[in-house]
């Protein structure tokens, strides 16, 4: 590992604005923002998103995960707080149980304005929350060789977070609908295979030039480099129920790539696995989640889920070691294989209340869990 490659962490989260009466989503996104400022001024942590009714923090460059749970504690502490003195409240998941896209309204800003114009009802429609992890790689080649590592892994990753099993008051039978929902985007999806940082930027450079695209930061791969800082970003998970589950995604994530890197280094063989096949694997983590079968990429046979997770595990111990984070990352794995992705907490939530809106109630509770405690007081559910 050299200096330039530190393998530092940011984290960004996508939260829902919340009704506390009704539990729906509303759009008081830049009331919030402002709020939220006042809560912790200078911060500028808190961001719109594509619609008005959902909020994004960002972590400033965390170097351990200690770093990681304090940063994003004290974001989604500044968000509830701000939301509460606003007369809402937050909730972390990938989509709302029952509100109706036709409600919501694109957010008030050029790229987003554009991106409508373009995309017309795949935008419209994608009122969707998603968790990035960024990891500090400075280095573009080395970099692009770690992503045609990383993508392997993208499927666990997805299994683990996946967490909007639910759309439009129906279940979706997925346990991540906001992925099929993101994936119909033309620059969605895994990336491909690249032998250099030269054919990468081709790529690009072709799809602007074909019309795909009009800006390098609108290529949407699951991972990807970033076109604003020295990082690879995954950007395949669900944002997460809990401060908890963040924490495993990133650590997970800083482990893969730092164990691509030293495969890389060390000229290790990989299956080079084409995107169409990967693009199926992505699918059966959506699909399934943790409670079915996931694509093992070395013998192209199908692997419980649970198994992949495991044999992810093994893979990138010694990098969790390295930075004494073996103990917490694996336990956390743990404790989501026993307990269930939070998909499957959602679905018991319904199962045991039969009401969407109480699933709503247990995500806003998960998602201040050890955060904060100033919660608006819910009236009762009908």
């Amino acid at each position: 590992m050299t200096q330039s490659e530190a393998f530092t962490l940011g984290v960004e989260e996508e939260y829902q604005v919340i009704d506390p009466q009704t539990r729906s989503l509303r759009g008081g996104a830049s009331e919030l923002i402002a709020a939220a400022e006042q809560v912790d001024p200078g911060q500028r942590l808190v961001h719109p998103e594509m619609h008005r009714c959902q909020v994004e923090i960002a972590t400033d460059v965390c170097e351990s995960l200690a770093d990681v749970r304090q940063a994003v504690s004290a974001a989604r502490r500044g968000v509830i707080e701000a939301a509460t003195e606003r007369g809402s409240a937050i909730a972390a998941a990938g989509t709302h149980t029952f509100s109706d896209w036709r409600d919501q309204r694109v957010t008030p800003k050029d790229r987003y304005r554009k991106l409508q114009d373009n995309l017309q009802h795949l935008i419209r429609e994608l009122i969707i929350f998603g968790c990035h992890v960024h990891v500090g790689i400075a280095d573009r080649e080395a970099a692009v060789a770690v992503v045609n590592r990383s993508r392997l892994w993208l499927p666990v990753l997805l299994a683990l977070s996946a967490n909007s099993p639910y759309w439009v008051a129906e279940d979706s039978g997925y346990n991540s609908y906001r992925m099929e929902l993101w994936c119909r985007l033309p620059t969605a999806g895994p990336p491909p295979l690249f032998d250099s940082y030269d054919e990468h930027n081709a790529l690009i450079d072709q799809m602007i030039a074909a019309g795909i695209t009009d800006d390098p930061t609108k290529i949407y791969w699951d991972i990807r480099l970033s076109q604003r800082f020295p990082t690879i970003e995954f950007r395949v998970a669900d944002v997460c129920a809990t401060v908890d589950e963040a924490v495993m995604q990133a650590g997970l994530c800083r482990a893969i790539a730092q164990t691509c890197y030293q495969d890389w280094q060390a000229k290790r063989p990989y299956p080079k696995v084409r995107s169409e096949m990967l693009r199926g694997a992505i699918w059966c983590a959506a699909r399934y989640g943790l409670k079915g079968k996931l694509v093992d990429f070395e013998s192209d046979q199908p692997l419980p889920a649970i198994e992949a997770v495991q044999k992810l595990l093994v893979k990138v111990r010694p990098a969790l070691e390295q930075h004494g984070d073996w103990e917490e990352v694996s336990s956390l794995v743990k404790r989501t294989i026993r307990q269930g992705n939070a998909a499957q907490r959602q679905r018991q939530t319904y199962e045991k209340t039969g009401s969407h809106a109480a699933v709503v109630d247990s995500l806003i509770r998960e998602t201040a869990a050890g955060v904060t405690d100033k919660l608006n007081p819910f009236p009762a559910l009908p």
